[in-house]
Order: structure tokens, then C-alpha cells, then sequence
């Protein structure tokens, strides 16, 4: 039987290598990874629609949905979490101590719909009490010049939101003093070299986090898993094949790091680390799937609706393959 040719590109991360080297196969598929950056992949899966299936911005997806954007359709795969408090990056010269002191403060932010940027906003909102209204926003490359929108914006009116000049990145303001305060997914180069200039807001941000997610119990979804629209149509099993295949990879990486004999990293302490995220987390820190995901997901619908980024607020039933949200028993 021939089988689906099937383009898939997604980052490298542990949770793929099954996928990667060929140890989990989705079922009825000839699955050619190809392994990019995340930048790269949702740039040419927005704009060209290059891949049969990729990771993709879970804000940028969700946005272009509620505007009527079917081109892909979701499993409920999350490849990228992250807690983002860490991410919040300040100039020391500015007079920023706490999260209050944002308002009114020029922050930078490499694209305003981008996921970790959209999470912090909810967050400095719904947790710290500053909107996005009281914030001067700027975004651009943070270490090249030049960086653009993935999605056109439709922000409302109260909010502040320019492009910085051409020449300039986001990292190398902050170092200058030229914005107050970043937003961002990556560690800014002027952090990483040690500037005096530059700290981060929340320098106990492993202890925020875990109190963020013991009251909240919400771990943050970046990325998702898209199908195009076409392919899906035409072969509707590829998604709980996909879903199979990407969950049974997952379910090999968690079991090599719950075999705490060995260290599948390169990290001297990785035995404590995994036992601290399971006594916070449990036993499946990292799940598929929407009933473990629904709050987190709501969330997000919620956070890209009041910030002006989706037209409407989405449901989880609109964004997900309905084959994904039950699966057969035995």
C-alpha cells in the first residue's frame, strides 16, 4: 500500500529524536523531518505554506483563526511550554524593582503577537495589574535589524505599539537605555555577555514560576502541532496519526529521563531537576492532549482576545481536529 508522502518541520527537541531517527513512524505515512528553527519554520509556513505539517506560534495560530485563516488545523500537540517569568529583562538604570513599575515604561517586544510576549502580557494583567494600554510598546529584531510582523495587527486603539528604527535591535537598546524593559523568548546577547546595564525583573523566577503554577496550575502552552487544511481534508486520519506518533515520541523522552541512572544530558544535577519537576508538575509535566490542556488553552484564547489579537474569542472545539479530543480503549 502506498504510502502518504508527508513534510513535517519542527525544532530538534528531545521529544522528536524518536521522530528524527526513525524509531516511531506515524502510521500510514512517509515522514520526511525537517528539523528548523522555530523563527523559520512559522515565517514559511504562514507566508508560503511550505510543510504538509509544522510546529507553529500557538498566538499566531489562534489569531489567524478567529479572522477566518483555515489554511491549517490543530492536534493537540504542544512541542514548546514555557514559564515566562525569566523572560523579562530590564535596564537597571530605569527604576523598575517590580512588576508595577512597567507602567508607563517603553518595553520591547521582538513581534507583539509572538506567544511568550502575549503570555506576559496576560500575566502582568491578570497577576500584577498592568495592562497593555499602560505600556509603551516597541518591537524589532532583538539581535538583527529589520525583524517584521509574521501577522498583520489590528491592535485597538489605546495601545501604543511602533516599529523601532531599522538599524537598531532590541538588545542593544536595552543595553543603551533606548527602551526600558524587554519582553522576549531568547536571552538577549547583552544579558548573555554580562552587561551591568541589563538584569532580570524577576531574579528568583524559578520560585515565581512555581508559585504561578501550584495557584494557577497552568504550565504555558507556546507551540502547537498544525496540519494544512487541504492535506487534512483529503486524508482526515493524518491527524490521530500524527497525534500517535508525536504522543508515543513524547512518552520515549519521558521515560528516559524518569531512568534517573543515566543522564540523557549533558546537565551534572539533572537527577534532582527532574525529581523537583515532578514533586511540582507530576508524573506527566509535559501533556497532550485537551482535557489536561483546557485551562492553559482557555487561557490563551482568553489573553489573545482582551489584548486586541484575536478578532473574536476562540474556542478550544474551533481550533483542534475534533478526532483528537477522544481516542479508542480497549
Amino acid at each position: 500500500m502506498k504510502k502518504l508522502r508527508f513534510t513535517f518541520a519542527c525544532s530538534p527537541y528531545d521529544r522528536m529524536y524518536p521522530l528524527m531517527t526513525g524509531i516511531v513512524v506515524p502510521e500510514g505515512m512517509d515522514f520526511n523531518f525537517i528539523p528548523l528553527e522555530v523563527e523559520e519554520t512559522f515565517w514559511r509556513q504562514l507566508r508560503h505554506q511550505e510543510f504538509d505539517g509544522s510546529e507553529m506560534s500557538m498566538s499566531s495560530y489562534t489569531m489567524a483563526r478567529s479572522r477566518g485563516d483555515d489554511r491549517f488545523i490543530a492536534i493537540p500537540v504542544f512541542t514548546s511550554r514555557f514559564f515566562r517569568h525569566s523572560c523579562v529583562y530590564i535596564n537597571v538604570h530605569k527604576g523598575i524593582e517590580k512588576p508595577e513599575d512597567l507602567k508607563g515604561k517603553v518595553v520591547g517586544v521582538p513581534e507583539y503577537q509572538m506567544t511568550a510576549a502575549l503570555w506576559l502580557r496576560g500575566i502582568f494583567q491578570h497577576e500584577y495589574g498592568v495592562h497593555p494600554r499602560e505600556i509603551h510598546w516597541r518591537s524589532g529584531g532583538e539581535e538583527v535589524p529589520g525583524r517584521e510582523e509574521k501577522i498583520k495587527l489590528n491592535l485597538p486603539p489605546d495601545i501604543d505599539y511602533q516599529p523601532i528604527p531599522k538599524d537598531k535591535t532590541l538588545s542593544n537598546m536595552l543595553d543603551a537605555g533606548e527602551i526600558d524593559a524587554l519582553f522576549t523568548a531568547r536571552t538577549p546577547s547583552c544579558f548573555a555577555k554580562g552587561s551591568p546595564n541589563v538584569k532580570r525583573l524577576f531574579e528568583n523566577y524559578v520560585e515565581v514560576e512555581k508559585e504561578y503554577y501550584r495557584r494557577t496550575k497552568i504550565f504555558p502552552i507556546m507551540h502547537t502541532i498544525t496540519i494544512k487544511r487541504k492535506v487534512y481534508e483529503e486524508n482526515p486520519w493524518v491527524a490521530m496519526s500524527l497525534y500517535k506518533a508525536l504522543s508515543a515520541a513524547k512518552e520515549i523522552t519521558l521515560k528516559q529521563l524518569h531512568l534517573t541512572s543515566a543522564l540523557h544530558a549533558m546537565l551534572p544535577w539533572l537527577v534532582s531537576h527532574v525529581e523537583e519537576t515532578k514533586k511540582v508538575l507530576g508524573d506527566d509535566w509535559w501533556p497532550y492532549g485537551i482535557e489536561k490542556n483546557r485551562e492553559t488553552i482557555e487561557a490563551i484564547c482568553k489573553y489573545s482576545y482582551e489584548q486586541g489579537l484575536s478578532a473574536r474569542l476562540m474556542t478550544i472545539e474551533e481550533l483542534f481536529a475534533p478526532e483528537t479530543f477522544d481516542e479508542f480503549k480497549i
